[in-house]
This record gives C-alpha cells, sequence and structure tokens, in this order.
C-alpha cells in the first residue's frame, strides 16, 4: 500500500470514528433531556407520552396525602391541577402551597408518576417559567 493510501484510509477511519462518538453523544443527550410543561399544558394534550418531562407549579392547599414511602398530592398552576405520585424522599422545604417541580411521566390515567421532585429554596425564589405560567393563569 502506497503512503498516500495509508494516509487517505487514516483519515476516513478517524471520520467515521469522530462521526460515530458524535450520534452516541448526541443519543444520550437527547434521552436525558426533560421539558418544562405547565399543568395546563398537560390538560391540552402539549405532553410527551412517550418521554419524561418537567411539571412545575404550586402543591395545592391540603392534598398532601402520605402513605408509607409513596406521597400522593396536586400540582396546580391556579388554573389547572394534575395529581403527582411520588415514591422515596421529599425535599425538606416541600410543602402545601410552595412552588415544587416534578420529572416524570404522565400515565394513561392522568396520574403523573413522578421519579423526582425539587422544592423551591427559599422565600423569594420560583423558576421563571413557572411564575410565568402562574401569571399567565391568573390573567386568564
Amino acid at each position: 500500500m502506497k503512503p498516500r493510501h495509508k494516509r487517505i484510509a487514516l483519515i476516513v477511519g478517524g471520520l467515521a470514528s469522530i462521526t460515530i462518538a458524535a450520534v452516541l453523544v448526541l443519543k444520550a443527550l437527547d434521552s436525558n433531556i426533560a421539558l418544562y410543561i405547565t399543568p395546563s399544558d398537560v390538560i391540552a394534550g402539549k405532553a410527551p407520552h412517550d418521554k419524561a418531562f418537567r411539571m412545575g407549579g404550586l402543591v395545592k392547599q391540603g392534598s398532601i396525602q402520605r402513605e408509607g414511602m409513596t406521597t400522593r398530592f396536586i400540582i396546580t398552576d391556579t388554573a389547572k391541577e394534575i395529581p403527582v405520585a411520588y415514591t422515596g424522599i421529599l425535599p425538606d422545604l416541600f410543602r402545601d402551597g410552595k412552588g415544587a417541580i416534578v420529572q416524570g411521566r404522565l400515565g394513561a390515567d392522568g396520574l403523573f408518576s413522578a421519579s423526582e421532585v425539587l422544592a423551591k429554596h427559599d422565600e423569594n425564589y420560583m423558576p421563571p417559567e413557572a411564575q410565568h405560567a402562574i401569571d399567565q393563569a391568573q390573567k386568564k
């Protein structure tokens, strides 16, 4: 094999390796992206059915029910409400009437099965998307 052919084969092999690595990285990133959706958007049918997504709003007053390690509660944006079930340890700041973001999947029965629950970290903080959704819902 001539040196010229060896260089061409090396370049083609390098490009193929880079392409395969890029495809694998993009596929991994796509499977880990969680979209943020409000309860109103979920009711409107804008939630993905085959992927996990994040939903945020306020924990409805009086909706928290604990059964062992499973907690059921309702997330609302003051316009629409979605029931949520979560099994695990909740954050210390998780309370009625406070902001929360849940990540998981929506079941066919309309129950959101959360794999993760995030609570706001102080009295003044709310994710911009959640605040905007609450403001829009209150305008309607």
